[in-house]
């Protein structure tokens, strides 16, 4: 779906996962920098919105999601993922209850599968699920960010700021007020920077949860009662995780970013060394300069040298051995 904020001057087309909504305005760094002190806002409406309403709706997503939201409160954010049998993650949800309807976002284009799943296990609890993607826009406000949010809009409030679900015909017009905008790849780069792991991104067919840090932020290790759990609970209780998420601090005398996929050694073994590894996200940053996220295995030490692609990369644990 192709944004009409696409027709603001300087605006870049992304491509990829975030194809529909600009990569930048002209001014990466500026960008950054204004989203980082609180100013401007973010054109996420390529992201699928889904909403389930319903006496039910609280409860009966409480027995399919990762995350403890029976007693949501209204108001509240909250992350949650759905995992495969086997503990893989498959959704992440980012979600509000307003005190009548769910709201979660969700990455571009796995809307539809996320929806057929929900309704496939709908049974007999009273709850009603809607792909809202066409007429809701989200809206991304950084944190420390004065500016007000519409009358009609839901807000999700989080330590990184807030997200808006608008309806899409308002988008231009609230726009007007809220600039100025950044991209995506500001709103990237400042991701990367927190070291917040992204679906489709951070993750492969086999992820799990305790690889990227997402135990205790959108899985809850006192509840039961959904699809993987048997797995959360081996892996916490008697094991490891296979591989655990890195903050790469990459050479900034290398024009390139490695793309996500180029493959991680050790620098010690050289550019033919055994791959231990892979990059997800890489991003140039305001201050930081080149910066990445990986995958590498558990058992690389903390303090390795590593190469990433063909550029020499320092590492900072997200998640320990």
């Amino acid at each position: 779906m192709k944004s009409p904020l696409l027709s603001l001057p300087g605006a870049v087309a992304a491509e990829g996962a975030d194809e529909g909504v600009a990569a930048h305005y002209g001014d990466l760094f500026r960008e950054q920098r204004a989203l980082a002190e609180g100013a401007g806002f973010v054109d996420l409406s390529h992201r699928g919105v889904v909403t389930v309403t319903g006496e039910d709706r609280l409860s009966w997503l409480h027995l399919l999601l990762t995350q403890h939201v029976s007693e949501l409160p209204a108001g509240q954010a909250a992350e949650a993922l759905i995992l495969s049998a086997h503990g893989h993650i498959e959704h992440a949800l980012y979600l509000v209850d307003d005190g009548t309807t769910v709201w979660a976002h969700v990455e571009p284009g796995t809307q539809e599968a996320l929806v057929a799943y929900l309704e496939s296990m709908k049974f007999f609890y009273r709850v009603e699920v809607a792909d809202r993607t066409a007429d809701v826009a989200v809206v991304h406000l950084p944190a420390g960010s004065i500016t007000e949010a519409p009358e009609d809009a839901v807000v999700r409030e989080t330590p990184y700021g807030r997200d808006l679900f608008l309806p899409r015909a308002d988008l231009e017009r609230y726009a007007e007020k809220a600039g100025p905008a950044a991209g995506v790849l500001a709103h990237e780069a400042l991701r990367v920077e927190q070291r917040r792991p992204r679906l489709g991104f951070e993750t492969d067919h086999r992820t799990i949860p305790h690889e990227l840090g997402w135990i205790g932020a959108a899985v809850h290790l006192q509840k039961g009662c959904y699809r993987g759990q048997e797995t959360v609970a081996r892996v916490q209780n008697l094991g490891k995780p296979p591989r655990r998420l890195v903050f790469l601090h990459l050479d900034g005398s290398e024009v390139r970013l490695p793309a996500p996929g180029a493959d991680v050694r050790l620098a010690d073994d050289g550019p033919d060394g055994r791959r231990i590894g892979f990059v997800t996200t890489s991003a140039r940053h305001f201050e930081l300069g080149p910066v990445a996220l990986a995958l590498v295995k558990r058992n690389v030490p903390v303090d390795a040298r590593l190469i990433a692609g063909d550029t020499a990369a320092a590492q900072e644990a997200v998640v320990e051995p």
